[in-house]
């Protein structure tokens, strides 16, 4: 299935979340391990929330050459860094503290020092990172993806935005731009639950939701279950 946009959206239909973790872990790892062939690194960007969360339990049993990973990540709360809400102490706890990818090649966002200085910050790690061999992504139950929300306009020419006012806690954050998301080989998103339909049908529809701005030149495809998907 595809849309019709310009550069296509695959979507490829699984039953449920399980489905989907596991699809997407080995996505990962046939195609970590072809990059580390061709160019000696794998650079992969991470998603935040539940849906992404067993992809992550399933990586931490996989054997791998975990020395060649660099880890980034497409958005961050503003909060303390040993705040269980943080994007980052997710996937550590999940899974990047029980592999041995060397810590210098793990990136999290410093968004403890505040949405201005940190988008600054990561502004300087991502120009060194691009392009990216593969980009994970959810989708909120409005439409946002990372921590990009309807409504909310940021400069075209920022890599990383500082974002406020978020319509959900905190309010204050950190995302990769919309071109920043884009400029990977690899795009995936990451779809489950009931929770997501309405948003699925908006985009599949043709709503200009900030997800519907994810068009990366190669393509991008979507791992849903049924119940995000519906009828």
């Amino acid at each position: 299935m595809t849309n019709e946009n310009t550069n296509p959206i695959y979507w490829q239909l699984l039953d449920d979340a399980d489905a989907i973790a596991h699809e997407a872990c080995q996505r990962i790892l046939t195609l970590s391990k072809q990059s580390i062939e061709k160019q000696g690194i794998f650079r992969i960007v991470l998603t935040g929330g539940n849906t992404p969360k067993q992809t992550y339990r399933l990586l931490k049993e996989a054997d791998c050459d975990w020395a060649h990973w660099h880890i980034y990540y497409g958005d961050e709360r503003c909060l303390p860094e040993d705040d269980v809400e943080r994007n980052s102490l997710m996937a550590s706890r999940t899974w990047l503290d029980h592999v041995p990818i060397p810590a210098t090649q793990i990136h999290p966002i410093p968004a403890h020092l505040g949405a201005v200085a940190a988008a600054r910050q990561y502004t300087d790690v991502v120009k060194k990172a691009l392009p990216f061999d593969m980009v994970l992504l959810g989708i909120g139950e409005d439409g946002h993806i990372a921590s990009l929300f309807p409504g909310h306009t940021h400069p075209e020419d920022e890599l990383v935005h500082a974002v406020f006012n978020a319509p959900k806690a905190p309010p204050e954050r950190v995302s990769l731009s919309v071109a920043t998301l884009c400029n990977t080989h690899k795009l995936w998103f990451l779809v489950t639950g009931t929770g997501k339909r309405d948003a699925v049908a908006a985009w599949r529809g043709g709503e200009n939701l900030p997800v519907a701005q994810i068009q990366p030149a190669t393509g991008a495809t979507v791992l849903i279950d049924r119940a995000a998907y519906g009828k």
